[in-house]
Parts: structure tokens; sequence; C-alpha cells
């Protein structure tokens, strides 16, 4: 499994994770959010929203996963997006993901 992966079930266990559209948004708009990962294969409609809205609110998406990896990663069903709204893992995150 991917490292980013196990730093998502790590973020779920420890309650920074946050996840669904509705939610997320909010949460970007409280300024809470760090990081966002988007399912590669999301809907246009919702990849079109969530990312306009991560770049206008300066949050970094990773669309590096499908929904069938994330939600194995996390324990969710059909998780689209999840957010991490801890700084400390959403930089470990993004270290893992700039060397890969």
């Amino acid at each position: 499994m991917d490292k980013i992966l196990n730093y998502l079930g790590i973020a779920r266990r420890s309650r920074h994770l946050v996840w669904g559209t509705d939610t997320t948004i909010r949460e970007l708009q409280s300024n809470k959010l760090y990081l966002i990962i988007l399912a590669s294969d999301a809907s246009l409609a919702t990849k079109d929203k969530i990312i306009k809205k991560a770049y206008f609110y300066n949050v970094p998406v990773i669309e590096k996963f499908n929904v069938n990896e994330i939600c194995s990663a996390t324990g969710l069903k059909h998780a689209v997006m999840v957010g991490i709204d801890d700084l400390g893992l959403a930089n470990a995150i993004l270290e893992v993901n700039k060397n890969s």
C-alpha cells in the first residue's frame, strides 16, 4: 500500500480527516483544511468545483488515487474526496507525494 494511503488511515483514526463534498467545502471556507485528496475517477463537475475552491483558498489537491483506494485506506464507503485538517500530517503527505 502507498505511504499516502497509510497516512490517510492514520488521519482517519486520529480524527483529522473530513470527507464529502459539502463538508470539505465548509471546512475549506473556514480555513481549516491543509490538503485535499480527490479521487481521480470523481465526476468532472465535482473535480471542477473542488479544484477551483481549493485554488481560491490556496489548499493543495492530490488526484493520485481512485475511489476504491481511498475507501480501502480510510474505511469509508464511497469517499470521493477527503480533507486533512492537521498541518503536520498534510505536510508529511505532501512530502511523500513530492518524492514519489
